[in-house]
């Protein structure tokens, strides 16, 4: 919330006041993308970054077609997890090579557009390799392969935990040795591996402590790698605050050991290539969702905001995409930032369900009818991670601004 300005009594987006931005778009609701914020951080992680550390943008985190063609030329590469995104990373003039595709259960025609592409595949397990092999003789080339590892200890602080323990993702680290022998058997290009422990970590020691012992990792697998390798992504996983209390996430022990990571691949695997994957740390902060209150609404005194917008456009707002417990992520009314008066209200959308809750009881300015509630954070993880065809109502705008 404090990356907007907020200085004067409208929130300014890309420079413009919000209601401008409003009838710009044409419709309300909306989500808003701020180029100069998403600049920003890809600057600031560039600085925090070892040199020859390559950066790729996970797409997944937000899909927007211009967003990912305004961040091509800022990044190195970027991590897909289906066909249609991978489509959209090439048609953003992403080249092939620097493309890596991961995720469980990729279909024979997703495999097949991404061999035909010469995109990277992350491997998940020792059916996909063989679905992979048929696949790739099938398109006339060899197949680009990188082994996913599901590692046998699991990151301390993370939101969501993408490794460790049982898991649909990658191949337990103790089966990686057997299918790396079996490689040259299916006749595929191996490059390398791929490690991603979990998202949405605040604690950059923790963050820290998974780059090393995922190193740790790959250096002992390598040993039993048909050819060199030339190729490791680490992940990601960096956190934004959403909530009180979260502290954002301080880069030094992670630009630290980053370094440390870099020095022992040159020494142990030359030539190799270092990859980080980063979404919501790259685009999270910078996107805000824009609902307009269609009516104030006093029940048994308490104050409801019912918008147009909700649940069905942002999950994750409502408690619904990941959380245990329902937290508020920042809210304010965006044309009224700096008003005197101010109550605690809930603002609610217009779904026939008690899911439909974007905030609740949360002090803000004395909102009426026609008012623009702006939902903070939400640049990643929200139109293409909802229910939009939900009841039946229609589907939100994006826009780069």
């Amino acid at each position: 919330m404090e990356k907007f300005d907020t200085t004067q009594d409208e929130l300014q987006i890309g420079g413009m006041p919000l209601t401008r931005l409003a009838e710009r778009v044409g419709e309300t609701p909306f989500y808003a993308y701020d180029r100069r914020l998403i600049a920003a951080r890809v600057a600031q992680v560039r600085r925090a970054l070892p040199a020859g550390v390559q950066l790729h943008y996970a797409l997944k985190a937000n899909p927007m077609p211009a967003l990912a063609g305004f961040l091509q030329p800022l990044v190195d590469g970027m991590d897909v997890a289906s066909a249609g995104e991978l489509r959209i990373a090439l048609n953003a003039g992403v080249q092939p090579q620097n493309i890596g595709f991961a995720g469980p259960g990729k279909r024979p025609s997703e495999l097949r557009q991404a061999v035909a592409a010469g995109a990277l595949l992350h491997v998940e397990s020792a059916h996909e390799l063989g679905a992979l092999a048929q696949a790739a003789q099938t398109v006339g080339c060899a197949a680009r392969v990188a082994l996913r590892i599901n590692p046998d200890w699991e990151l301390r602080g993370a939101g969501m935990h993408m490794g460790g323990g049982a898991k649909p993702f990658g191949i337990d680290a103790e089966q990686v040795p057997a299918v790396l022998r079996s490689l040259q058997g299916y006749g595929v290009c191996f490059e390398g591996f791929h490690v991603y422990p979990g998202s949405q970590n605040l604690r950059g020691e923790v963050i820290a402590e998974s780059l090393r012992r995922s190193l740790q990792l790959v250096l002992q697998l390598a040993q039993e790698a048909p050819s060199p390798v030339r190729h490791v992504n680490l992940g990601g996983g960096w956190g934004i605050p959403y909530f009180p209390g979260d502290k954002p996430l301080s880069l030094l022990a992670v630009s630290e050991e980053l370094a440390k990571v870099q020095q022992a691949m040159d020494k142990e695997m030359p030539g190799a290539s270092l990859v980080l994957e980063l979404g919501r740390y790259l685009v999270g902060e910078a996107g805000i969702y824009v609902a307009r209150v269609t009516e104030r609404k006093v029940s048994r005194g308490k104050v409801f905001l019912v918008t147009d917008g909700g649940m069905h456009h942002h999950l994750a707002a409502s408690g619904n995409f990941g959380q245990v417990i329902r937290r508020n992520f920042p809210v304010a009314i965006g044309n009224r930032m700096n008003a005197q008066k101010q109550e605690t209200a809930s603002v609610v959308g217009p779904l026939c369900t008690p899911l439909d809750i974007l905030a609740e009881q949360v002090s803000m300015a004395q909102a009426c009818q026609g008012d623009l509630v702006v939902v903070f954070q939400s640049g990643a993880y929200g139109a293409t991670a909802s229910p939009q065809a939900f009841l039946g109502h229609p589907p939100c705008v994006e826009v780069l601004v």
